[in-house]
């Protein structure tokens, strides 16, 4: 009789503990499947390059939320009022609107002008105008360390960022670590890979959508710019990612600001580099004046006009700008030059500038 309340006691304590542990690994699972990252596949057109997701920083949803949290928190300063977003406006294509910038903490005015965040997911030659950070992550511990722009001690930006249970929820289910610089801008960067812009009438132009054509000057317009401007804007990124010594100026010899006005060279120390910026994309290019890595020139026409008697030469000017019968310039009647405008306007993506994915979530 003993013998078999044993057995059967033994049996029960058996079945107790399949039950529990059964128990407990649906009670895991239920928090395991809340924790689960749902990769985001950017939607790519057809006019548009392949994009190659980075293995180290996948795209997530949740990766990007976070990054769109932080991007526009406040916390990120070290005096609590500038975010990423405060020079970066969505309404203006992610340009600050201004040609020299003095909004940072130290109130000191920038040497060179906020560049625009569009379309970075396909940026894998260098950031900054003279490609000094090699991506998207190394890149946003500049401006938030900078003295003269958010000047954020980054464990103190840590600690403030520990103290809110809802950025430690995410850093834990999206990179499961606590909250740490490195996942901080690991998360930025996520988010500005999503800024992608490519749906403006050209675009829809040119895959045959919603019935949509160009009148003949935008058209004029398109062929001017495919025959004089894109070796350097090229493809339908409008921008090869290089670098090129555009004439602005012709001596670099100067000692201030770091060497900042010397372009490229200040990364490679190569002589051929002097004066080299990045070429920046045409898309919304309409949006984001003032132009130049320095913002010197307040309108597009301007613009037009340096390139078309305003180049200065040295010794690394780019050979692409000899196209006025082998002497330097682009020559440009005013018919064309009203015609690259018009063409220029219908790079203006105004979903992009609207979309709610992008805006403030404050």
């Amino acid at each position: 009789m003993k013998h078999q309340i044993a057995n059967r006691w033994s049996a029960f304590i058996l079945l107790s503990a399949i039950l529990i542990t059964t128990s407990s690994c649906k009670k895991e699972e239920v928090v395991i499947a809340d924790e689960i990252l749902h990769p985001v596949k950017l939607e790519v057109p057809a006019n548009f390059p392949k994009f190659v997701d980075d293995p180290d920083n996948p795209l997530t949803k949740e990766g990007i939320e976070l990054g769109r949290l932080l991007f526009y928190d406040t916390r990120l300063s070290g005096n609590n009022t500038l975010s990423c977003g405060s020079c970066h406006r969505q309404a203006i294509a992610f340009s600050d609107g201004i040609a020299l910038n003095n909004n940072g903490v130290s109130g000191k005015t920038l040497p060179r002008h906020s560049p625009t965040l569009i379309n970075l997911a396909w940026t894998t030659n260098g950031l900054f105008w003279d490609g000094g950070s090699t991506n998207l992550e190394s890149q946003a511990f500049a401006p938030i360390t900078n003295a003269d722009e958010m000047h954020q001690n980054l464990m103190e930006l840590e600690f403030e960022l520990k103290q809110v249970p809802d950025y430690v929820k995410r850093f834990k289910q999206v990179f499961n670590v606590d909250v740490k610089s490195a996942a901080i801008v690991k998360a930025l960067a996520q988010f500005q890979r999503s800024l992608v812009s490519a749906d403006s009438r050209y675009d829809q132009y040119i895959r045959k959508e919603n019935n949509i054509s160009l009148s003949t000057e935008e058209l004029m317009g398109l062929n001017i710019v495919n025959e004089k401007c894109k070796r350097c804007h090229s493809g339908e990124l409008f921008t090869d990612n290089n670098y090129h010594n555009n004439g602005l100026d012709s001596n670099f010899s100067n000692a201030d600001h770091e060497g900042l006005y010397q372009g490229r060279y200040r990364v490679t120390f190569n002589p051929s580099d002097l004066g080299k910026f990045k070429t920046p994309t045409l898309r919304n290019v309409l949006l984001t004046a003032p132009y130049m890595h320095d913002g010197r020139f307040k309108t597009i026409d301007e613009v037009l006009t340096h390139y078309g008697n305003g180049i200065k030469p040295s010794a690394t000017t780019d050979h692409l700008l000899y196209q006025n019968q082998g002497k330097l310039g682009i020559s440009l009647s005013a018919t064309e030059k009203s015609a690259i405008v018009a063409f220029l306007k219908t790079l203006t993506d105004e979903k992009f500038i609207t979309n709610k994915k992008f805006k403030n979530p404050f």
